[in-house]
């Protein structure tokens, strides 16, 4: 029987070396993780998972998540994170539509959830950030070694739900190659050996934390500072013991302005990598005039893992995202026709490769439609390639805004906002933000002698939306632009009030 990704890893795996390296000075040796990974996997066998079982799973960044991440690999299970943000209305619409036969969610949450999974006939258990609750519990009495099930390179590894502009979420199924192949590919592009040490400041529920920067971190053997959330004063203490670090470009904001980033900081380290937000040319300039390094731009989403990366060797360049990753085919296409275009010329950005996902979960039409005939998938993504073949990516179709790394789609934002009192509709859309990249940003019409101002808005989605989707700034106007059609021009929105957030401070 052979484990197509579990197989991969158990290879990489030297039983007395560093793994987890945690803020509180424990250290989890590749030998832990096999012997936990076995204990939680066991637990979810005794459960009832089965091969192809999807397991829902909110809960805090800790060692014993990433275990029970892996426990799903051994198991054959589909492993499902959720945003640790989600609100119990939003739960709602991913268990209906996973039907996981487990859900893990932190202790406190228990008693909402368990209403929930009733519905979709799941069972319970619970996992806080401290490595406690039940699941721990049940776990420590199962042996170690767990006999892995036999899973291929097609089979179901994950899914992880991603948004567009309009409708529900839709779950993107991820393969055993295609995260195998892409942390591969990783590993040998940004050159990662056992003699690397991570500082891993990401979250887990999120294809970078997860995928990008676990699974490399495992196939090369080497370590990590496993950190439960990104704070740069702790980051900067741990550099001198590390050799890289991956991060959104808020990470890099924060970095540059602590006075405690300089050459003599980061001479130990090796590679600085950006990802899942735009990072300001400004911020990248500065980081190099601050330390040396020139910070690693690449580009990925959750259908595809990652696409393109700047080089290692060679320039890296403000402002774009690099070069397609060895075995990943990228072109510039007609959104309307699918015809390539030259370069130079801007266009829907569209890839095929191994790292390309098997297709949105119970979704064959809406899969249909995100493919070409040979193959390609669009990624609603617009960009172009320069004659040096740097891949730029100019902005987005569908009006998709990524904040913090995290995508929102306006839709679900302007529903809630559209149904409180004094509201006749809502535009929402993403600025350019210091800190985030882009600010999620909305533009209400009131009623005629509404009283409802910025604060009853911000006030009434909180428990309705995730905080990341909630607007930082809300803006009123009398009528909102529209062309000859009548569709409100976002576009103008985004012009108008380009400057909003020009030195903001974050709103948290």
């Amino acid at each position: 029987m052979s484990n197509h990704l579990f197989d991969a890893i158990r290879r990489a795996a030297r039983p007395d070396s560093a793994f987890i390296l945690t803020a509180d000075g424990r250290v989890w040796t590749y030998g832990d993780m096999l012997e936990h990974s076995g204990r939680i996997a066991s637990v979810l066998d005794a459960l009832g998972v089965r091969p192809g079982d999807r397991v829902a799973v909110q809960v805090e960044k800790s060692p014993e998540a990433l275990m029970l991440y892996l426990a799903c690999l051994r198991t054959g299970a589909v492993y499902l994170p959720l945003n640790t943000a989600y609100t119990l209305a939003e739960l709602d619409y991913f268990f209906g539509d996973a039907e996981p036969r487990l859900i893990v969610c932190a202790p406190g949450a228990k008693e909402g959830i368990a209403k929930h999974a009733a519905d979709c006939g799941a069972e319970v258990e619970t996992l806080d950030e401290k490595g406690g609750g039940s699941l721990i519990d049940l776990a420590r009495g199962k042996a170690p070694d767990f006999p892995d099930a036999d899973r291929g390179p097609d089979d179901l590894a994950a899914i992880l739900y991603t948004s567009g502009t309009t409708g529900r979420s839709k779950g993107a199924m991820l393969t055993h190659d295609n995260l195998l192949s892409n942390a591969t590919t990783l590993r040998e592009y940004w050159r990662f050996t056992a003699d690397d040490r991570l500082i891993h400041a990401l979250p887990i529920f999120h294809t970078h934390g997860l995928f990008v920067a676990s699974n490399v971190i495992l196939l090369a053997g080497a370590s990590m500072f496993f950190l439960p959330k990104f704070d740069a004063n702790e980051v900067l203490r741990l550099m001198p013991q590390s050799t890289s670090m991956m991060g959104v470009p808020t990470f890099y904001v924060r970095l540059v302005q602590n006075p405690g980033l300089t050459h003599e900081a980061t001479a130990g380290m090796r590679l600085f990598v950006s990802g899942s937000a735009p990072l300001l040319a400004e911020t990248h300039r500065t980081f190099a005039q601050m330390t040396g390094h020139a910070i690693l731009e690449r580009y990925g989403m959750t259908e595809t893992n990652m696409n393109t990366s700047n080089p290692y060797d060679g320039e890296r360049i403000a402002g774009t995202v690099g070069f397609p990753l060895p075995g990943v085919s990228l072109r510039v296409a007609d959104p309307e026709s699918g015809r390539p275009l030259p370069k130079g010329e801007t266009g829907m950005i569209e890839v095929k490769g191994p790292n390309v996902f098997k297709g949105y979960w119970r979704m064959p039409e809406k899969t249909q439609g995100e493919f070409r005939a040979d193959g390609f998938f669009i990624t609603g993504d617009l960009g172009r390639i320069d004659e040096r073949g740097y891949v730029h990516i100019v902005g987005r179709g569908k009006d998709l805004v990524i904040s913090g790394g995290y995508n929102i789609y306006p839709k679900e934002v302007e529903t809630e906002i559209d149904q409180m009192p004094g509201v006749v509709e809502t535009a929402v859309i993403g600025l350019p933000h210091p800190d985030f990249g882009e600010g999620v940003t909305a533009v209400v019409v009131r009623k005629p002698g509404a009283a409802i101002d910025e604060r009853a808005i911000l006030d009434g989605l909180e428990g309705r939306l995730a905080r990341y989707k909630q607007p930082k700034r809300v803006i009123f106007v009398d009528d909102l632009p529209r062309n000859t059609m009548g569709k409100v021009q976002k576009n103008v929105l985004r012009e108008t009030y380009a400057r909003l957030y020009a030195g903001a401070e974050a709103r948290v």
